[in-house]
C-alpha cells in the first residue's frame, strides 16, 4: 500500500494508526552533499519536495524485498542533518500488507504496479492551511530544518498544494482524506488477508 501527499497532510499519523508494518520512503532521501540534488528556482536552497532528491530505484528494490522475502535493510536519515546515519532492517514478516509511505509514493505507483506488488495508492488530502501549519509546528518541534527555511518552504507548499494533489493523483493514487483512506486500508488488508488465506 504506497501513501503519498502533501508534506504534513498526516501519513505517517494515519500509518501509525492503521497498526499495518510501515516502510518510510522518506528515509531514501539523497544526502545533503549530493551534486545532483535539484535546487528551488532562484534560489540556493536545496529543493526537498523535487522527485530528484529521492532515489526512487532504490526504495523500489526495498519494497520489492519485503513483498517477496518479508525483509529488508534500509538506510537511517536524518532530516535536520540532510545525511544518513546508518542502516536498519524492517521486517513484515508473513504479513500480506504493509504501508510504504512518504511524499514522493506516487512517483513509484506504476512501477510497482507493474512489478505485481501494488496492493492500492492514497493521496491524502486536508487542505493547503491546515497542512502548512501542521507542517511547520512539526518541523519546528523536530528542529528539522533552520526557521527561515521552514517558513521559505512552507510559503511555497502552501501555494503549490493543490498541484501536488493534482500531480500525485495523475501517477495514479487516489486522494481522500483521513478517514477514507483508513476504510480503504482495511479493506485492502481484509482482501489481502482473505486472498492469503485461500491461496493456503
Amino acid at each position: 500500500m504506497l501513501l503519498c501527499g502533501p508534506s504534513g497532510s498526516g501519513k505517517s499519523l494515519l500509518a501509525a494508526r492503521s497498526g499495518l508494518p510501515v516502510l518510510r520512503l522518506d528515509d531514501f532521501y539523497k544526502e545533503g552533499d549530493d551534486p545532483t540534488l535539484p535546487l528551488v528556482a532562484g534560489s540556493s536552497d536545496i529543493d526537498w519536495d523535487h522527485p530528484d532528491s529521492w532515489e526512487a530505484d532504490t526504495a523500489v528494490t526495498a519494497i520489492v524485498d519485503l513483498c517477496r522475502t518479508g525483509r529488508t535493510k534500509v538506510p537511517v536519515y536524518d532530516i535536520s542533518l540532510s545525511a544518513r546515519t546508518g542502516e536498519e532492517s524492517v521486517e513484515v514478516g508473513r504479513t500480506p500488507l504493509f504501508i510504504a509511505e512518504g511524499v514522493f509514493a506516487a512517483e513509484i505507483v506504476s512501477r510497482c504496479r507493474e512489478l505485481g506488488v501494488l496492493a492500492d495508492a492514497l493521496c491524502l488530502s486536508r487542505g493547503p492551511v491546515r497542512t502548512f501549519r501542521r507542517r511547520f509546528l512539526r518541523d519546528l518541534k523536530e528542529g528539522r530544518k533552520s526557521v527561515p527555511f521552514l517558513l521559505r518552504r512552507g510559503w511555497r507548499l502552501m501555494r503549490a498544494e493543490r498541484s501536488i494533489v493534482a500531480r500525485q493523483t495523475a501517477l495514479g493514487a487516489y486522494a481522500c482524506d483521513q478517514d477514507e483512506a483508513m476504510g480503504r486500508l482495511a479493506s485492502a488488508a481484509a482482501g489481502r488477508c482473505a486472498t492469503a488465506r485461500t491461496a493456503a
